[in-house]
């Protein structure tokens, strides 16, 4: 059983935290973070708590599939890298994350238009309390267009090389299908670059907040 946990939701508290986002997800307490306006949207943003693991890798997969996307990371220094074990499971499924740099909430500059993608129901509601009163921006769990929905997708920063790929994995498959919903963000490769979104003093989110 143990095994079965590691692989699938790094810890135990990554099952009982999965168990919650589908308990508030069944009884309507994520219909706030539902997109509905999906037109509206003109860039991804993946967030998570560090930005070197599931959305530095959710970064590169959107960014490989050719969409307007940038990342940030709710708790980081801009400019940190991908730990080796995130390298590892992102080559083994075929995406190299060397040249990604972690972009630090203070250090994001949000534009009309952006989708935050966050990985875990606290994550969305810290995010939707910093944004303030901002309509022109939308906040949803990337989990919702896994294949099924996970509202919770577990950190696997220092959890075994097994559930990195499990993670991954499941990233990337929200990904593929988010492309697939919103296919506006479809732009030449070389038009969004890792870390876009940058700003010299990180001034922009408190200016528009």
């Amino acid at each position: 059983m143990s095994t079965f946990i590691e692989h699938r939701y790094g810890t135990f508290r990554g099952l009982v935290r999965t168990a919650l986002g589908y308990a508030e997800l069944a009884a309507g307490r994520l219909s706030a973070f539902k997109l509905r306006d999906p037109a509206s949207v003109r860039r991804v943003v993946f967030v998570c708590h560090g930005n070197i693991c599931r959305s530095a890798y959710a970064h590169m997969v959107a960014n490989r599939l050719g969409m307007n996307v940038a990342s940030l990371g709710l708790s980081t220094k801009t400019g940190n890298a991908s730990p080796a074990p995130a390298l590892g499971a992102a080559q083994r499924l075929g995406i190299d994350m060397t040249a990604h740099r972690a972009v630090a909430l203070d250090d994001f500059e949000v534009e009309p238009g952006d989708l935050f993608l966050v990985m875990e129901v606290r994550q969305a509601h810290k995010l939707r309390r910093i944004l303030g009163s901002r309509r022109d921006v939308h906040v949803s769990l990337l989990g919702l267009w896994g294949q099924p929905p996970m509202p919770h997708l577990h950190d696997p920063y220092t959890l075994s090389d097994a559930y990195f790929e499990t993670c991954f994995r499941r990233v990337e498959l929200a990904v593929e299908r988010l492309a697939l919903a919103l296919p506006q963000l479809r732009m030449p490769k070389t038009a969004s670059a890792p870390g876009a979104g940058v700003t010299a003093a990180g001034a922009a989110m408190a200016s528009q907040g």
